[in-house]
């Protein structure tokens, strides 16, 4: 019998969000970044955009801001439409994508910005 692969759905990320989808923000995910549903995320100062998160930057994308509720292709341009978790939610730490390279440390600071913005990271949710 052969086996079938579902894509990751928001159920796999989201174990909680408050009613009336008061945990959601729709916001711009700046051109040039195919990112997934799952993607921690930060806001850059200088735009307001949101990029995937940076550790390394010093221009508000090392800081979490959120987790996006959906895939976002902005590789031709800037997308209006992204679904950000960014307060009184509950997320699966299974289901959240870091950029290639982040560190143990960089994720745990990062969860606890996440914390800090009421989003709490469960390992088993």
């Amino acid at each position: 019998m052969s086996s079938l692969l579902e894509p990751r759905n928001l159920g796999d990320l989201l174990k909680y969000e408050a009613p009336n989808f008061y945990s959601r923000d729709v916001v711009t995910v700046a051109t040039g970044q195919t990112l997934a549903l799952g993607a921690v995320v930060g806001r850059k100062t200088a735009d307001g955009k949101h990029y995937a998160i940076d550790p390394q930057a010093t221009d508000g994308t090392e800081v979490a801001v959120g987790v996006l509720a959906n895939d976002v292709d902005a590789s031709t341009g800037d997308r209006t439409d992204a679904i950000l978790i960014a307060r009184h939610a509950i997320v699966a730490r299974s289901a959240l994508v870091w950029p290639t390279g982040t560190t143990t440390a960089e994720r745990t600071q990062a969860e606890s910005e996440l914390v800090a913005a009421g989003v709490i990271v469960r390992q088993a949710a």
